[in-house]
């Protein structure tokens, strides 16, 4: 189980901290207009729809006097609570995208015929590192090996 979690870790490391990027990057253009936003068209006490289409542009391009207005008139409860629900649908969407790049076995990502296979130079006690017949990167079958020294090519050779 532990390697699911390294690899989807692995795999997920580039792409947090984008999210996170992404993230700020929505809340400052996105978020913050549309709750400041809401909170002006509802200062009479009923939504106005005219006045939250008038200002939701004007509050997305100057997206520094949106925070000034959000912390000088009080907002901030209301843009707390968009904030979270925001985060809290990010956050899950995120997790959805995690859980489905985790690997599905413990061999995913591992190249087929590489020397993965084996662990601090034991595969030099068979094979040579520097000439004979090429198997993999860094690794020969020796030809002046006593013994048997066939090999076994698996896989079709594409030629078209």
């Amino acid at each position: 189980m532990n390697y699911k979690i390294e690899g989807a870790m692995r795999r997920n490391r580039k792409s947090f901290i984008i999210c996170l990027i992404l993230w700020l990057f929505l809340v400052i253009v996105f978020v913050a207009p549309f709750s400041y936003t809401t909170f002006q068209a509802n200062a009479n006490g009923s939504f106005s729809l005219e006045i939250f289409m008038d200002r939701i542009v004007s509050n997305m391009t100057n997206p520094f006097g949106t925070f000034a207005g959000i912390f000088t008139n009080g907002v901030t409860h209301n843009f707390i609570s968009f904030l979270l629900g925001f985060t809290i649908f990010y956050v899950v969407i995120y997790f959805i995208g995690f859980a489905k790049s985790v690997p599905k076995n413990e061999f995913s990502d591992i190249e087929h015929g590489s020397s993965d296979w084996s662990q601090r130079g034991e595969q030099y006690q068979v094979l040579n590192r520097n000439k004979g017949i090429i198997l993999a990167e860094d690794n020969y079958l020796p030809i002046d090996k006593r013994g048997n020294v066939n090999v076994l090519v698996v896989g079709r050779i594409r030629f078209w």
